[in-house]
């Protein structure tokens, strides 16, 4: 059984911060910053590409409502939502969102506020071409 299988099941203490019945939120016991926190699926899903439509309506219900419990809670200047998928990135393999509040100065750097260089027509229709034939609907 995964650690958060058996956080959901109490067999683990948690700091939960929102739960209902088919989901968790709870601190992450590693704060990056303060109230980094997870948000899960009570069902176990190992990754994004497992979750189905029924674990993915609860989880995007609930992200807002704790995402809006921790602006209001600490005031940050901005949050981060981040998903780790498949090794080597992901660490533990049940479904789980960061929620990363942000504050000046608080040292991290994701990789994403200094952009990348631009892509040309062609290789941006190239890609979108090799994406969109593999949409499963």
């Amino acid at each position: 059984m995964c650690v958060f299988c058996q956080i959901i099941d109490g067999k683990i203490p948690a700091y939960k911060v929102y739960e209902t019945e088919e989901v968790l939120a709870f601190l992450d016991i590693s704060q990056v910053t303060p109230g980094h926190t997870l948000v899960i699926p009570k069902k176990h899903v190992d990754n994004l590409y497992e979750m189905t439509p029924e674990v993915a309506k609860p989880i995007y219900e609930a992200l807002p409502i704790v995402a809006q419990a921790l602006k209001d809670a600490l005031n940050p200047i901005g949050l981060n939502l981040i998903n780790n998928n498949d090794k080597p990135l992901q660490s533990v393999f049940h479904l789980h969102f960061h929620l990363i509040p942000r504050f000046a100065d608080d040292g991290l750097y994701l990789g994403l506020d200094k952009g990348i260089p631009p892509v040309d027509d062609q290789a941006f229709s190239a890609l979108q071409a090799s994406i969109k034939r593999h949409v499963k609907k």
